[in-house]
């Protein structure tokens, strides 16, 4: 028994080494591609050749009896390795002509990634940091845009520092809030003018699918080739108003994140064992510790700062508060029908959704067992 096992361990591990060097042969080619993608200024993302591309191996798959979601997980995480190897390339220069561009808090870690990313597709990339500020305006010389990224807090009087900026020079900010900066942008600028919010971290490999929001300001026309520029570099846009922005970011960044921070502070005060959470945890909950405990492994500045932003922040939040307190009220008094008839509201909301995001979840869910190691 243990030669028979030991024998088809051997041929398991030579398939194996057949499939690390089909994976290099693969991102060879990727990385062909690339390099003719930045030649033409295509997206590193094109997301009907990735749906027609998935659709042909999960029927192939199929044809072969080898469950098709197996070879699109595989293919989807190869794919993500890809676009990352793309960057390596370099991005289509869609402005050559543009003057400097100058990153107002480049030093920091989203300044850094849009620099880097600046840099490959060709331009003039100039830095401003916080101690720079005595040699600002020989750095804002002749400047061809100038993008604002740093504290939420500090947002306004750095933008109100930036007043004598050449007539054509494009403004843009990378604020998680819109409508304070943009209009200090409109007051102390009377050229271009964009609100620029990436839905993203700077700790991402690609931009291949992520998303940047943008808010127009003025002269819409003299930063299209900037939109466009991040869609080579595989975002895609979302244009909204700035007061619609902000209303969503109270959902999707000041309420995720304070219900977070809240969470944190409930299993610090309760002190259980991790380990021991670790142990005994389901594939959801260990999703969510690990998602709570990426919150606190970031700067807490930050989170602070994105979370009291804005007064319509805090009632949101005080909204929850006191839906929250209402749940609890179905619980002391045992209403189970009351508890129902909430829950089949909630799901009649979501309607079609519902289903959508348990088929996401249990994608998810999947890839986290995966990554679990016990024993």
């Amino acid at each position: 028994m243990v030669a028979e096992l030991s024998q088809l361990r051997d041929k398991i591990d030579a398939v194996d080494k057949q499939m690390v060097a089909l994976l290099a042969e693969r991102l060879a080619l990727v990385a062909q591609v690339g390099e003719v993608k930045s030649q033409h200024g295509l997206p590193i993302y094109a997301p009907d050749r990735e749906a027609a591309m998935l659709a042909s191996r999960r029927d192939e798959a199929a044809q072969q009896g080898v469950p098709p979601d197996l070879i699109e997980d595989i293919l989807r995480r190869t794919m993500r390795e890809s676009y990352a190897s793309e960057n390596d390339s370099g991005f289509k220069c869609l402005n050559p002509e543009l003057r400097p561009i100058v990153i107002v808090g480049g030093k920091g870690q989203l300044g850094k990634l849009f620099a880097k990313l600046f840099t490959l597709s060709g331009y003039d990339v100039r830095i401003l940091g916080s101690q720079d500020w005595d040699r600002a305006d020989e750095i804002l010389d002749g400047a061809g845009m100038v993008v604002v990224t740093v504290p939420i807090h500090l947002t306004d009087g750095v933008i109100r520092r930036l007043g004598n900026l050449p007539a054509d020079c494009i403004l843009a900010d990378l604020t998680s809030i819109k409508s304070e900066p943009l209009q200090a942008m409109l007051e102390v600028h009377q050229g271009p003018v964009v609100g620029l919010h990436p839905m993203f971290g700077p700790d991402i490999s690609s931009l291949a699918k992520q998303v940047i929001i943008y808010c127009d300001g003025r002269n819409p026309e003299s930063y299209q080739w900037l939109l466009e520029q991040f869609q080579i570099w595989g975002a895609s846009i979302e244009r909204v108003s700035a007061i619609e922005h902000d209303q969503g970011m109270t959902l999707i960044q000041a309420l995720r994140h304070f219900t977070s921070f809240v969470y944190g502070v409930h299993l610090a005060e309760e002190d259980p064992r991790l380990e021991q959470l670790l142990a005994m945890s389901s594939p959801i909950y260990r999703l969510e510790l690990a998602m709570v405990g990426r919150l606190f492994a970031q700067d807490g500045s930050l989170y602070g700062d994105i979370i009291m932003s804005s007064p319509q922040n805090i009632a949101m939040i005080k909204r929850f508060h006191q839906r929250f307190g209402q749940a609890i009220a179905l619980l002391e008094n045992q209403d189970k029908a009351g508890f129902k008839q909430a829950f089949d509201q909630v799901e009649t909301w979501f309607g079609d959704f519902a289903g959508r995001f348990l088929k996401e979840s249990q994608g998810l869910l999947r890839q986290a067992n995966d990554a679990t190691h016990r024993g």
